[in-house]
């Protein structure tokens, strides 16, 4: 893990009307914005065409939140990203999983506690993550409850977060005070 930041954040004086424009609308209540942006609007076109996709993920897909969330949790502790599980852990909250929950996702879709479907979901992202490629018996099960245009976002939605969180353990990106660190604990 990259504990000094290898690109740091775009600083707000060297942002142009094009990098404004993009980072304006992810500012906190006291205007400060996350260092995911800062950091990504060092390439302001890429940056531009990041964020519609991973905002249709985020507020406008398909899969239930909790789903989404319990997923995305799973992909930050396997890619062993400090900055998404932080992002995440309040937004997995108030789409509805419990701390409890929470803490139980560093042990996985084996640990005692879980709904069935959600082992489902944690092995989809654990499979992805070692094989590349959902089992047929996961795949089989996810069926049973999602349509196509869900088993298609699940997948981009894991790969998504995937990227990001390599993205962001690569760039050493920051988080912000006062976000949660990674649990600790669980192998």
């Amino acid at each position: 893990m990259v504990r000094t930041p290898r690109l740091l954040p775009l600083p707000a004086a060297e942002w142009d009307d094009s990098v404004r424009e993009l980072v304006a609308a992810r500012a906190d209540d006291c205007g400060a914005v996350p260092n995911i942006f800062t950091t990504f609007a060092r390439h302001p076109q890429l940056f531009r065409r990041w964020l519609p996709f991973g905002g249709e993920l985020l507020t406008k897909g398909l899969l239930p939140p909790r789903d989404r969330e319990l997923m995305i949790l799973r992909s930050a502790w396997q890619c062993r990203s400090d900055y998404e599980w932080g992002q995440h852990e309040p937004i997995a909250r108030a789409a509805g999983l419990e701390n409890s929950e929470i803490e139980r996702v560093p042990a996985g879709p084996g640990a005692d506690g879980w709904r069935e479907f959600d082992r489902v979901l944690l092995s989809a992202v654990d499979e992805l993550h070692a094989d590349a490629r959902i089992a047929d018996r996961t795949w089989t099960r996810l069926a049973q409850r999602y349509d196509e245009r869900q088993l298609i976002e699940l997948v981009m939605l894991i790969g998504h977060y995937h990227l990001v969180a390599f993205a962001l353990n690569s760039f050493g990106v920051q988080r912000e005070t006062g976000i949660a660190d990674l649990p600790t604990g669980h192998e």
